[in-house]
């Protein structure tokens, strides 16, 4: 069998923008050389249908003649480029493609390009925004400007123990079968079961010294000075709830719930009742029946995590020109290094926040500008220039940074005045090497802190394995795979000492490492050591304050995570102990935040984050 033949021109690809624009009222024609004024058999109807040369014929003729009424333009399409690289087919015309028919109101599947998309070569991918939906009761008492009575589910008292006093001026009221469950919830030592006890504790406060007739009418949430919550706690005194349909079992929890909820529209009429819970499906159940239903969104720190502080900005093209009128400038001697200070005043300086990162990409190949804001004092800022960390000269043991992005978060973390240090990004980004470069540089080399603890949540992705052997750092080996990944990368950094001395550097290493379980933090204090979190997505806020609390003086705190990665139950995007840190800690002079968002674990890996 012989070979096909080789094409004679190399094949391109085309972005979205160089694609022809097919015209209306065609048809896909079979691609064969026909002549000028002839027809050719359409692929699809058989008919006989005009060849493109015997339309530019027709075109050219009718061209002499006055035309009668102007065409009404078409809207462009999407066309395929047929093949013209095989044998006899070099000069054949490209092949069209039928569009779809649109519906109504929304585009078809043959759609038009949108122009962000043109200077792509694929279509643009857009994260789906979680946005929080009130209930159509709760909508109309907003509107209405009237009070809600919002019934909580059991769930929510357990995720969140201050959760009866985050709703304002409305009231709450607790099913009986919500103090049941709290009940059989108190056992145990785990997060939930001290929640549970929590809040057994604040409702014995709230109800002590008041009378049987006062609990009926409703107990002042502001009791325990709680300014914020205006509105009044009730318990369910009578036990009869409201029939639900038959087929729904009686004797679970959440069925009897669901009836104390449609006996209190009953009940109260003109009021809003919604119920509030972190279950799905009782959500969906409700709905189902008619009854409304919200999800608990109050602990959430940004309703969308697009908002969350990112710790850079790109300044605009003109920021010189408008803010280096009276720019000062000089130079200091920081750790080791010398960096360049500047003064600027401007409109842009009230819009950003102490230890943020600043950069101008010029167009016209000048040099860049990354720098970090040191100062703010009103229109007034003070800007440090950076130390180049993607130079070999300025590696970090072994490792340079590979981006911009990474430049930042290594001057962040070999930055000493810098307690506190929070790296978001997707997997690959390069969080867990740089943060272990880092520390390893200045606990072996600079001798900054004595001791690098690494700690992260036990939280597995499938199936538990259940109980592990050995001892506190033994049972965590498991959970610290990426650690380990990552040591063997630092480690081959050190070819020098042959295999003698590579392992003297590991053992050596090994020992100044140590792994940490999160159940034994409570009460400790650190002192000189450098504390890396991992996978701190997984943390509840409560969590988090048990674990930043624990510094003592000259203690470094990194938070490593990907918040599109939690696996917590009851623990959102929003409601995550990272997204918390990162909002509280922005702005102050003792911390720092760096968003990485280039993948640099290879090229599988990005494309897999960008994909799959």
């Amino acid at each position: 069998m012989p070979l096909p033949k080789m094409p004679t021109k190399p094949a391109t690809m085309l972005l979205a923008k160089d694609y022809p624009k097919a015209e209306t009222g065609k048809s896909p024609v079979r691609p064969a050389a026909a002549k000028a004024d002839e027809d050719v058999e359409d692929l699809i109807s058989g008919e006989a249908v005009p060849t493109p040369k015997a339309t530019r014929a027709r075109k050219a003729k009718a061209a002499a003649a006055p035309a009668s009424a102007a065409a009404s333009p078409a809207a462009p399409t999407l066309t395929v480029v047929a093949n013209a690289a095989a044998e006899g087919q070099a000069g054949a015309p490209a092949a069209e493609r039928p569009q779809a028919p649109a519906r109504k109101g929304k585009e078809g599947v043959g759609a038009r390009l949108r122009e962000t998309d043109a200077d792509q070569p694929h279509p643009a991918k857009h994260k789906p925004v979680e946005v929080t939906v009130k209930s159509s009761t709760s909508r109309k008492a907003d509107k209405a400007g009237a009070g809600k009575v919002f019934v909580l589910d059991t769930n929510v008292l357990m995720h969140d123990p201050t959760s009866l006093f985050r709703f304002e001026e409305h009231d709450v009221y607790l099913p009986m079968m919500t103090l049941e469950e709290l009940d059989n919830h108190k056992k145990g030592m785990s997060e939930v079961a001290r929640n549970a006890r929590q809040v057994s504790r604040t409702l014995d406060a709230l109800i002590a010294n008041v009378d049987d007739d006062a609990i009926e009418a409703g107990i002042p949430l502001a009791k325990l000075g709680n300014k914020d919550a205006k509105g009044r706690l009730y318990f369910q005194t009578k036990l009869d709830a409201a029939p639900l349909p038959e087929g729904l079992p009686s004797g679970k929890a959440d069925n009897q719930i669901l009836g104390v909820v449609r006996a209190l529209e009953d009940q109260m009429k003109g009021r809003a009742i919604v119920l509030v819970s972190k279950d799905i499906n009782m959500r969906i159940k409700a709905r189902a029946l008619g009854l409304p239903a919200e999800d608990y969104f109050n602990d959430h720190v940004l309703e969308d995590t697009d908002l969350l502080y990112s710790g850079i900005v790109q300044l605009p093209d003109d920021f010189w020109n408008k803010h280096g009128k009276d720019m000062e400038s000089w130079q200091e001697n920081k750790n080791g290094y010398s960096s360049t200070f500047y003064r600027l005043t401007g409109p842009v300086i009230p819009t950003l926040l102490v230890n943020q990162f600043v950069f101008i990409e010029p167009q016209n190949g000048e040099a860049p500008f990354y720098g970090q804001v040191k100062q703010i004092n009103g229109k007034t800022a003070v800007f440090q220039t950076l130390r180049d960390y993607s130079h070999n000269k300025n590696n970090v043991w072994g490792i340079t940074a590979r981006n911009r992005e990474q430049n930042f978060a290594l001057n962040l973390l070999m930055n000493p005045e810098c307690d506190f240090v929070t790296l978001l990004g997707q997997a690959g980004t390069g969080k867990t090497l740089l943060a272990l470069a880092a520390g390893l540089a200045q606990v072996l080399e600079t001798k900054q802190y004595n001791e690098i603890i690494v700690t992260r949540v036990t939280v597995p992705v499938g199936e538990d394995i259940g109980f592990l052997p050995g001892t506190e750092e033994e049972k965590m080996s498991p959970w610290m795979g990426a650690f380990d990944d990552n040591l063997e990368v630092l480690m081959k950094s050190d070819s020098d000492g042959g295999d003698w001395g590579r392992a003297a550097t590991q053992d050596l290493i090994r020992s100044r490492i140590k792994i940490k379980s999160l159940n034994f933090m409570r009460g400790r204090t650190f002192v000189n050591k450098f504390l890396i979190i991992d996978e701190a997505q997984n943390l509840t806020p409560k969590q988090m304050k048990t674990l930043v609390t624990r510094a003592g003086p000259g203690t470094k705190i990194l938070c490593l995570g990907n918040i599109a990665q939690i696996d917590t139950p009851y623990l959102t995007e929003g409601s995550s102990g990272l997204t918390y840190v990162v909002d509280r800690f922005k702005g102050w002079s003792h911390s720092g935040h760096v968003t990485l968002a280039r993948g640099e674990r290879s090229r599988l890996a990005d494309h897999a984050s960008d994909v799959l």
